[in-house]
């Protein structure tokens, strides 16, 4: 681990050196500074890895703990749910307490929720575990993104944001990959035991190594405003997951009901941190969407989510129950794509501190739909290859999306709002996921089920659901192309701050 923190490390001042500021001088981020971004990084890659890591396993865990199908799903509906209730909070949190002790009860969170899941005799320890991860992983997110603003200078913003589009996007993206290849010679419980060891050491290099970033503000919490926040994200995040559910009649109430509820709670929410933002007492400062770039940013991410988490969660199934794979090479042929955006991460960051945002998002965009397009034309007769063609596709897409959409949302805010930015990209990031799961699953669902209806072979009814769910993200993503070529260059910190907070 020490070798590759110091990896890392060596990395960030290669970068910095290569890139002069504007006034011609080599930008050079300090010793203190790069070590506590190399932990943060690689810290947040493994609690990253650990959202998507667990789907493959549920067919086994309901094996070995007698549960069915729906109770199983609440593995992943639990660890979502958490991380929407939690998320939004953050911007409260990151200003109150120190980056150290956030970092700390972040990793210790996890580790312990990792070992709790690694020993859990039942069902129910086992969610316990999965919740007590999910509370690590919210705050670990908008910690990285949040300390980046701080620290990193804005000349090589782009090239750390690289970075950290491997954990946003990659890591989540090669879990099923990585997690079908484990599955393949031990059992489920190894998901969990050997991920522990990483979080333990990354959780003591931090707490002997970090030191604060920032300074904090002694401000109080608006409990009303937790509790509001609770019920709207949460509501919205499981009413969106259970459309899936309901599509197959396997849902335990109608989507619409949660769905209703936390669309209520959301306007409460929204109503309220209107009227404390004025007194600087919001739970999550919504000022900065008088941005026009951050809003478009949000917007533009929000579907990019959509597309990654949608097709992550159906390339799977149409891989094994439409063209025969086998779990490992289902994993496998997605493999490549993972590989590839991360390989493009640091490179975007690159091109963005040279062309800026708006030159890579276009093109960006315009591939994320080409790939969807393809996708859209898959049937049961597909070579196998073409999966990974297009999947590789996809991801040099979004490589080009998430890196400059990263940087221009967070800088699009002053100073001041960087937490609250921060924790507004994470809850938007998790509203995405969950919208592109429902409207992908959806879909495939109940074209499937009428399909099958009108006489279609199962194989050849799942095929064609396919085809409408890849579809439909591929219409949506020509909204993407336009949000793209409509994206401003941000203004300057001092006028964002003159504009924001007057």
């Amino acid at each position: 681990m020490n070798n590759n923190v110091n990896n890392t490390s060596d990395a960030l001042i290669l970068d910095s050196q290569e890139h002069a500021g504007s006034d011609g001088r080599a930008v050079i981020l300090e010793p203190r500074s790069r070590l506590i971004l190399t932990v943060l990084l690689i810290s947040a890659f493994v609690v990253f890895l650990n959202e998507t890591i667990l789907n493959v396993a549920i067919p086994q865990i309901m094996e070995h703990l007698g549960i069915s199908a729906n109770t199983g799903q609440w593995l992943t509906t639990a660890y979502l749910l958490t991380m929407a209730i939690v998320i939004p909070v953050t911007g409260f949190l990151l200003q109150r307490f120190t980056t150290r002790s956030m970092y700390i009860t972040a990793m210790s969170l996890f580790s312990i929720g990792t070992f709790v899941a690694a020993m859990a005799p039942d069902f129910t320890t086992l969610i316990l575990g999965r919740i007590v991860q999910a509370v690590g992983t919210a705050i670990m997110m908008p910690l990285l993104m949040t300390t980046v603003m701080v620290l990193v200078p804005s000349s090589i913003r782009g090239r750390i944001m690289g970075m950290i589009s491997i954990v946003m996007a990659v890591a989540p993206a090669i879990g099923p990959s990585l997690s079908g290849l484990v599955l393949s010679f031990l059992d489920w419980r190894w998901l969990f035991w050997l991920v522990l060891p990483i979080a333990l050491t990354t959780l003591l290099i931090g707490a002997l190594r970090i030191t604060n970033a920032g300074e904090t503000r002694k401000l109080r919490i608006d409990i009303l405003s937790v509790v509001i926040s609770a019920f709207a994200f949460s509501g919205l995040i499981f009413g969106l997951s259970s459309f899936g559910d309901a599509a197959r009649g396997e849902a335990l109430i109608s989507p619409w009901i949660p769905l209703g509820i936390g669309a209520a709670a959301l306007v409460i929410f929204i109503l309220r941190q209107v009227r404390l933002q004025h007194t600087n007492r919001a739970l999550l400062d919504l000022r900065t969407f008088r941005s026009s770039a951050f809003s478009s940013a949000m917007i533009l991410m929000g579907i990019a989510m959509m597309s990654l988490l949608g097709t992550i969660i159906l390339l799977p199934i149409y891989m094994q129950n439409v063209l025969m794979l086998e779990p490992l090479q289902a994993g496998l042929f997605l493999l490549p794509g993972g590989l590839v955006m991360g390989i493009l991460g640091p490179i975007v960051g690159r091109l963005y501190d040279g062309v800026g945002a708006r030159k890579l998002l276009i093109p960006g965009a315009i591939v994320v739909s080409a790939a969807l397009w393809l996708l859209a034309t898959f049937n049961q007769f597909t070579a196998p290859p073409m999966v990974i063609v297009a999947h590789v596709t996809l991801s040099i897409g979004l490589a080009f999306i998430f890196t400059p959409l990263f940087t221009l949302g967070l800088s699009s805010v002053p100073p001041q709002l960087y937490s609250h930015a921060s924790a507004t990209l994470g809850t938007i990031q998790q509203i995405g996921g969950a919208a592109g799961t429902a409207l992908f699953v959806t879909v495939l669902t109940t074209v499937s089920v009428n399909l099958g209806n009108q006489g279609s072979s199962v194989v050849a009814a799942t095929a064609g659901g396919m085809q409408f769910a890849f579809l439909s993200g591929a219409i949506l993503s020509v909204v993407a192309i336009g949000l793209a070529i409509a994206i401003k260059k941000p203004a300057s910190p001092e006028e964002l701050a003159r504009e924001l907070l007057p």
